[in-house]
């Protein structure tokens, strides 16, 4: 315990060390300030206080004694936003199996801070944690938030919700013996039930509600990637999350879990791996937000590079199928005028490399600048944070990244940030 708190206090004086000056100017070869709108030229982005105080054209123009930070040669932009990760984990397949029964809540809570430093190394300065079961992200959030440690900006699911035996259910392939020691209270069967469910993750303190209503790949049950609810249940949920003004985020692959979801009043479906036409009309009416999640499959492919028994065998099944699937939907949605959100499912993919998923974006059918504003304005908007990141204006914080290169030409520039500013702290700075 000496040893965490050393460890804990010697991180925060570091992060605290790093607070932002009162005002910074950094010049900007290329300026992506509002994503969806073409970059400007040469700009100077004054920060005060930690927040975007004005955008002067041309250099040479900072304000006295302001401390210049010299990006002439780069592009800049807005900090990138992922709308679906797991910070607590890596492991997939037979692996996480193990894990989830010999890691610690302290294992956990380090490994989640970990892939938070990783994941802002990467110029991702905001994230929707969607599933947690011991509450480190919870606490993560909280301590980011404080300065105490590095890591972006967390929206945070707490627990994902699913019925008995769907995929949220932690006894899965567990011996009966070990059921007992399982917390379940994410799990909901019936409408008082489901209420319940939203309820106790909304008394946590969550800003976001996760819910399942199809199978998932990894889930160890051989019931398949459909509808594993009924439509009163769903509206249940979605209804009780709406009650406290919490957005759902809805798990669905099955093209029948993804209609019922949208038809009960979804914010967001993660994955959608198949949609009809009435999936887009669903969509539109709706309002919500399509999360493609399509590098889940590079995590399936290094695993089973790696070990072709990494999965059980109904596992492998499923895992084949979305290999094989993986960027259809995308393909119909985007040109449907679907509004699109940035999102990676890291956990299943590698932390750290959350910007792979803009190359399968572009593969499927998006331009460089589409992927861009999905993972900027679009994702900002869907999380709820929009009057304060997404875009590069007066008044908002300043998260913003540099690359060399220009990202609306070859998107895979993003893949090696070479700087990164959280609330007008420098993070990195490799120019």
């Amino acid at each position: 315990m000496k040893k965490l708190v050393f460890l804990l206090v010697g991180t925060a004086m570091a992060v605290s060390a790093a607070q932002a000056e009162d005002v910074v100017a950094i010049e900007a070869g290329q300026l992506l300030d509002k994503p969806g709108n073409a970059p400007r030229g040469a700009s100077t982005i004054i920060v005060r206080d930690g927040k975007v105080s004005e955008i002067r054209a041309g250099h040479g123009n900072a304000p006295a004694g302001a401390r210049l930070v010299d990006l002439r040669d780069k592009f800049v932009l807005p900090g990138l936003i992922d709308s679906h990760v797991h910070l607590d984990s890596d492991a997939g397949g037979n692996a996480a199996l193990v894990e989830a029964v010999t890691s610690s809540d302290a294992a956990t809570a380090y490994r989640a801070a970990g892939n938070a430093k990783k994941t802002l190394m990467a110029g991702f300065t905001t994230v929707r944690n969607l599933g947690d079961g011991t509450g480190a992200t919870l606490a993560l959030r909280d301590a980011i938030a404080a300065g105490e440690l590095p890591g972006p900006r967390i929206i945070d699911a707490g627990r994902s919700i699913s019925t008995t035996s769907g995929h949220m259910d932690g006894t899965l392939s567990m011996s009966e013996d070990l059921h007992a020691s399982i917390d379940q209270d994410n799990l909901c069967d019936g409408l008082e039930s489901c209420r319940q469910a939203i309820r106790k993750q909304i008394r946590r303190g969550v800003d976001v509600i996760k819910i399942a209503t199809t199978g998932g790949v990894n889930s160890r049950i051989g019931a398949g990637l459909g509808r594993q609810i009924f439509d009163d249940e769903v509206k249940a949920l979605v209804d009780t999350a709406h009650l406290y003004g919490k957005k759902v985020a809805v798990h669905a692959h099955g093209t029948d879990g993804v209609n019922a979801a949208l038809a009960a009043g979804a914010n967001s479906i993660e994955h959608g791996t198949t949609l009809d036409d009435a999936s887009l009309k669903l969509f539109k009416q709706a309002g919500a937000y399509y999360v493609p999640t399509l590098s889940t499959v590079n995590g399936y492919l290094e695993r089973l590079a790696a070990n072709p028994n990494a999965y059980p065998p109904d596992v492998l099944a499923k895992v084949k199928w979305r290999i094989e699937v993986t960027g259809k939907s995308l393909e119909k949605a985007y040109p449907a005028g679907v509004k699109i959100a940035f999102g990676t499912d890291a956990g299943v993919s590698k932390h750290g490399r959350n910007a792979d998923e803009f190359e399968l974006m572009v593969k499927h059918g998006m331009s460089p600048a589409a992927a861009i504003e999905a993972a900027t304005v679009n994702a900002s908007q869907l999380l709820g944070v929009d009057a304060e990141v997404g875009t590069l204006e007066p008044g908002k914080a300043a998260d913003i990244i540099a690359v060399a290169g220009d990202p609306t030409r070859d998107v895979t520039v993003l893949k090696s940030v070479r700087f990164v500013m959280k609330n007008g702290v420098i993070h990195k700075d490799e120019r």
